[in-house]
Protein backbone atom coordinates (compact mmCIF):
# COMPACT_ATOMS: atom_id res chain seq x y z
CA UNK A 1 0.00 0.00 0.00
CA UNK A 2 1.35 3.50 -1.03
CA UNK A 3 -0.56 6.08 0.38
CA UNK A 4 -2.38 6.45 4.04
CA UNK A 5 -5.87 5.38 3.85
CA UNK A 6 -8.31 7.82 5.60
CA UNK A 7 -8.02 8.14 9.08
CA UNK A 8 -5.33 6.07 9.29
CA UNK A 9 -2.69 6.81 12.25
CA UNK A 10 0.94 7.05 11.28
CA UNK A 11 3.80 6.00 13.22
CA UNK A 12 6.72 8.60 12.68
CA UNK A 13 9.85 7.59 14.50
CA UNK A 14 11.73 11.49 15.30
CA UNK A 15 15.30 10.64 16.16
CA UNK A 16 17.54 14.18 17.33
CA UNK A 17 20.73 13.71 15.37
CA UNK A 18 23.67 14.75 17.47
CA UNK A 19 23.90 17.32 20.04
CA UNK A 20 26.30 19.00 22.06
CA UNK A 21 27.26 17.08 24.68
CA UNK A 22 26.47 13.48 23.97
CA UNK A 23 27.28 11.04 20.72
CA UNK A 24 24.05 8.94 21.78
CA UNK A 25 20.44 10.10 19.99
CA UNK A 26 17.59 10.17 21.96
CA UNK A 27 14.03 9.37 20.15
CA UNK A 28 10.72 9.27 19.83
CA UNK A 29 8.07 7.45 18.09
CA UNK A 30 5.25 9.47 17.41
CA UNK A 31 1.18 7.93 16.38
CA UNK A 32 0.00 10.65 14.25
CA UNK A 33 -3.37 11.21 12.39
CA UNK A 34 -2.70 10.99 8.91
CA UNK A 35 -4.61 14.95 7.78
CA UNK A 36 -2.30 16.18 10.73
CA UNK A 37 -0.51 19.34 9.38
CA UNK A 38 2.87 19.73 9.21
CA UNK A 39 2.86 22.95 11.19
CA UNK A 40 1.22 20.49 13.96
CA UNK A 41 3.76 17.92 13.44
CA UNK A 42 6.66 20.09 14.25
CA UNK A 43 4.56 21.08 17.58
CA UNK A 44 4.19 17.09 18.54
CA UNK A 45 7.60 16.68 18.25
CA UNK A 46 8.80 20.04 19.95
CA UNK A 47 6.58 18.58 23.22
CA UNK A 48 7.73 15.37 22.36
CA UNK A 49 11.21 16.81 23.52
CA UNK A 50 10.30 19.35 25.82
CA UNK A 51 11.20 21.88 23.72
CA UNK A 52 9.70 25.16 23.11
CA UNK A 53 7.58 26.12 19.42
CA UNK A 54 8.70 29.40 19.39
CA UNK A 55 11.24 29.28 16.23
CA UNK A 56 11.01 28.72 12.84
CA UNK A 57 11.40 25.40 11.19
CA UNK A 58 10.91 23.67 8.26
CA UNK A 59 11.21 19.88 6.53
CA UNK A 60 13.87 18.60 4.04
CA UNK A 61 14.49 16.15 1.60
CA UNK A 62 18.36 16.21 1.74
CA UNK A 63 18.84 15.18 5.43
CA UNK A 64 22.68 15.82 5.14
CA UNK A 65 22.38 19.34 3.43
CA UNK A 66 19.09 20.94 4.09
CA UNK A 67 20.41 23.56 1.86
CA UNK A 68 20.70 21.50 -1.16
CA UNK A 69 16.65 19.93 -0.58
CA UNK A 70 14.75 20.01 -3.96
CA UNK A 71 11.68 19.06 -1.52
CA UNK A 72 10.85 21.42 1.34
CA UNK A 73 8.40 22.82 3.60
CA UNK A 74 8.46 25.80 4.91
CA UNK A 75 6.84 27.90 8.20
CA UNK A 76 7.32 30.68 5.39
CA UNK A 77 7.16 29.05 2.40
CA UNK A 78 8.86 30.82 -0.86
CA UNK A 79 10.51 30.35 -3.95
CA UNK A 80 9.73 26.61 -4.33
CA UNK A 81 9.23 25.86 -0.79
CA UNK A 82 5.58 25.33 0.26
CA UNK A 83 3.80 25.59 3.73
CA UNK A 84 3.90 23.55 6.66
CA UNK A 85 0.36 24.78 7.41
CA UNK A 86 -1.18 23.84 4.77
CA UNK A 87 0.45 20.19 3.98
CA UNK A 88 -0.62 17.04 5.57
CA UNK A 89 1.54 14.65 7.23
CA UNK A 90 0.14 11.86 4.78
CA UNK A 91 1.22 13.22 1.83
CA UNK A 92 4.58 14.14 2.99
CA UNK A 93 5.28 10.63 4.42
CA UNK A 94 3.47 8.68 1.65
CA UNK A 95 5.65 5.31 1.69
CA UNK A 96 6.98 3.41 4.90
CA UNK A 97 10.56 4.21 5.70
CA UNK A 98 10.59 7.78 4.03
CA UNK A 99 12.75 10.48 5.67
CA UNK A 100 12.42 13.97 6.10
CA UNK A 101 14.84 16.30 8.21
CA UNK A 102 12.93 18.28 10.51
CA UNK A 103 15.20 21.39 10.90
CA UNK A 104 14.25 23.36 13.95
CA UNK A 105 15.89 27.11 14.90
CA UNK A 106 17.52 28.27 12.39
CA UNK A 107 20.05 30.13 14.61
CA UNK A 108 21.09 26.76 16.40
CA UNK A 109 20.19 24.45 14.34
CA UNK A 110 18.19 21.50 16.21
CA UNK A 111 17.82 18.22 13.29
CA UNK A 112 15.79 15.68 13.79
CA UNK A 113 15.14 13.10 11.49
CA UNK A 114 11.39 11.88 11.12
CA UNK A 115 11.31 8.46 9.41
CA UNK A 116 7.90 6.94 8.99
CA UNK A 117 7.80 2.90 10.56
CA UNK A 118 4.41 2.15 10.08
CA UNK A 119 0.62 2.69 9.92
CA UNK A 120 -2.29 1.32 12.08
CA UNK A 121 -5.78 1.85 13.09
CA UNK A 122 -6.88 4.79 15.47
CA UNK A 123 -7.55 3.34 18.64
CA UNK A 124 -11.08 4.02 21.09
CA UNK A 125 -10.03 6.50 23.85
CA UNK A 126 -6.66 8.22 22.55
CA UNK A 127 -6.22 11.42 21.84
CA UNK A 128 -3.73 11.86 18.97
CA UNK A 129 -0.70 13.18 18.31
CA UNK A 130 0.58 10.72 20.96
CA UNK A 131 3.90 9.39 22.26
CA UNK A 132 3.98 5.92 21.83
CA UNK A 133 7.72 5.14 22.57
CA UNK A 134 10.69 7.64 24.34
CA UNK A 135 14.21 6.24 24.23
CA UNK A 136 16.94 8.81 25.58
CA UNK A 137 16.87 12.09 27.73
CA UNK A 138 16.01 15.09 26.06
CA UNK A 139 18.53 17.92 25.71
CA UNK A 140 17.95 21.31 27.88
CA UNK A 141 16.50 23.33 24.51
CA UNK A 142 18.72 26.61 26.02
CA UNK A 143 20.93 24.82 28.53
CA UNK A 144 24.13 24.74 26.60
CA UNK A 145 23.75 28.67 26.64
CA UNK A 146 23.95 28.57 30.68
CA UNK A 147 27.04 26.12 30.88
CA UNK A 148 29.02 29.23 28.46
CA UNK A 149 28.45 32.23 30.72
Amino acid sequence: MKGAKSGEILLLKVTLRWYRGTSKSPYRVLAVPGNLTLYRLAKAILDSFDFDFDHAFGFYNNIKNWTKSDIKYELNPDGDAKSVKRTRVEKVFNRMKKKMLFLYDYGDEWHFIVKLVGRESPKEGIKYPVVVKSVGEAPDQYGYWEDEE
